[in-house]
């Protein structure tokens, strides 16, 4: 399916560039997307956009819309942000806070494959931010200060992110109780939408009976019991969802190994604690549980910051991931820019029609030019010079007197050189004479009396 995915990105949904990938659930997809606005600033979010055959059930559309005002309304920093909530092209979609890292189950999947364990300061870190997140969100007011009774329901691995800054986000408050709406009415999408979720559900959601904060508090524990353990709590045999119901239903929590952590019974009694099946004997609140983990955290030197948090998810796993998100996020903003050049197709220009003149009926046929060898060139005639002399302007003092200048020396014409001419009745000797006296005259006037 991913495959499938990547192969048609990137690509627009209404004002969002889709250009990557993120993953599949049971009841929707998830994209990286980009949106510039009019002052041509960028920013990345991630929009959920949800399976056509829940976005067409109007019970879980309607459910949906009044979870999702809900969670708009929680800023924390331990809660992804909700922007968005509407339709495109038939499908129901959410908009998000764009978190750059892994969720946890993502996170393990990667320390797995590389044998890589993830330290105990750093699990009790991520822990303790979810639980901020959560003991946040339980505590919401509306604007007169009633509890607004929020619920995640589905606190497991993929809904917690971390971000390669050190930040622990929980993500998708109240998606899980439309889905819940919808399963009841539409039985039939039961299996795609619970698949996911089994795993991490409390005792009481498991039998379907009224829930409240601590079934939160129960699949929190869930996520330290696999943290400590390096695996998954429950597993499904061959009976797949319904194995993974029965097992929440039971809640038979095996003991932890033992590995020679500080203060290890200490820590275990916690999570044991925190998995209680009696809700009444777990902590009465992700505040409860959060204060003794970090009590723990402290006592044994095991409290870490988010700097380390992120520094060490961005050393051991960053490279990779961020270099292909630089990629995908360079193809979107190159759609969004548009082409540089845009090719058009040039309509070929139709050749003029020739038309043969016909001769007239009974017209005596045209006599026929001779070869060009046979006929003389003809005269080439060169252009002539006006023949009216050109007068040359005297100094002032000598108005009236002109000097006659021969035409083929004013002649642009003429390209060669050609002998000089004598003038009819003038000598040279009468010129020179003339233009001695003019001379003497100049300078006389020139010196003054």
């Amino acid at each position: 399916m991913q495959s499938d995915e990547l192969s048609r990105l990137p690509r627009t949904f209404g004002r969002y560039t889709l250009f990557d990938f993120v993953g599949k659930g049971g009841m929707a997809e998830l994209f990286l997307a980009r949106v510039t606005n009019d002052l041509g600033t960028a920013r990345l979010f991630v929009v959920k956009e949800i399976l056509p055959e829940f976005s067409e059930n109007a019970r879980f559309a309607e459910m949906l819309i009044h979870e999702a005002k809900l969670a708009a309304r929680l800023t924390h920093a331990n809660i992804v942000t909700v922007f968005d909530l509407g339709r495109e092209n038939g499908r129901l979609f959410i908009t998000m806070e764009y978190v750059e890292g892994f969720d946890i189950g993502a996170l393990l999947r990667r320390c797995t494959k590389r044998k890589i364990p993830l330290p105990l300061d750093l699990a009790l870190t991520i822990v303790c931010g979810t639980l901020r997140g959560l003991d946040y969100a339980h505590r919401r007011t509306d604007d007169d200060g009633r509890p607004l009774g929020i619920v995640h329901r589905d606190v497991s691995p993929s809904n917690v992110l971390v971000s390669f800054g050190g930040d622990v986000k929980v993500c998708d408050f109240g998606i899980a109780h439309a889905n819940d709406a919808v399963i009841a009415s539409t039985p039939s999408l039961d299996e795609a939408a619970i698949k996911g979720k089994a795993g991490y559900m409390s005792p009481e959601q498991a039998e379907g009976a009224p829930i409240d904060a601590r079934a939160d508090v129960f699949a929190a524990g869930i996520l330290l019991w696999e943290l400590l353990s390096g695996h998954k709590l429950y597993r499904a045999e061959e009976g797949g969802r319904a194995d993974l119901l029965a097992q929440a239903r039971r809640a038979e929590i095996p003991d932890l190994p033992k590995k020679g952590l500080p203060e290890e019974a200490k820590l275990h009694s916690i999570c044991k604690r925190a998995l209680s099946k009696d809700p009444a004997q777990r902590p009465s609140s992700a505040q409860a549980l959060l204060m003794d983990l970090e009590a723990y955290a402290i006592e044994t030197g095991q409290l870490a910051s988010s700097i380390k948090l992120g520094d060490w998810l961005t050393t051991t796993f960053g490279e990779e991931a961020l270099e292909h998100r630089r990629v995908r996020e360079r193809a979107a903003a190159a759609i969004q820019r548009g082409p540089l050049v845009e090719l058009r197709p040039i309509e070929p220009t139709p050749a003029p029609a020739v038309v043969v003149p016909q001769p007239a009926p009974n017209a005596a046929p045209p006599a026929l030019a001779a070869p060009a060898e046979d006929r003389p060139p003809p005269p080439v005639e060169l252009p002539r010079p006006p023949a009216a002399p050109v007068a040359v302007a005297a100094p002032p003092s000598i108005a009236g007197t002109s000097v006659s200048v021969p035409p083929e020396a004013t002649s642009s014409s003429r390209l060669l050189p050609t002998e000089p001419r004598e003038q009819p009745g003038v000598s040279r000797t009468v010129v020179a004479l003339v233009v001695i006296v003019v001379v003497v005259v100049v300078i006389a006037l020139m010196r003054g009396p």
